[in-house]
């Protein structure tokens, strides 16, 4: 079920031991993952201190792009559900110092609301 929730654009979330295990070389001190959810080739990564997306990059995937997102810098953010013809959801991201937003693509799917409640907690204490 993993791969047909990728290949239709729906998130799903990832094994926690293995994120540690993967992103230990990029965390610092104190800083540990609560949370990532895959997105075909992309990731959403959850620490307790910022926001990191990752996006793979070419064929081979080998080329990985690492955004760090700190909570605080998250001035607002949106979801735009699929509708009756539009299959797409749309995650949007405003960050400060940004006059354009971050947009992700999801699948018509309620795992889009996953990753929107988890954002949520973050920025909303």
């Amino acid at each position: 079920m993993g791969l047909f929730n990728a290949l239709m654009g729906n998130a799903s979330e990832v094994n926690l031991e293995k994120l540690n295990e993967e992103y230990k070389p990029i965390l610092v001190d104190g800083e540990y993952i609560e949370k990532g959810y895959k997105l075909i080739r992309d990731m959403f990564v959850f620490t307790n201190k910022r926001l990191i997306l990752v996006d793979k990059q070419g064929i081979t995937g080998s080329k990985v792009d690492f955004v760090t997102i700190p909570y605080g810098s998250i001035t607002k953010f949106s979801k735009e559900s699929a509708g009756l013809l539009d299959f797409d959801a749309e995650l949007k991201i405003w960050v400060r110092g940004e006059a354009m937003p971050l947009k992700k693509q999801f699948g018509k799917d309620n795992n889009i609301n996953e990753v929107y409640q988890v954002l949520s907690q973050h920025i909303l204490k």
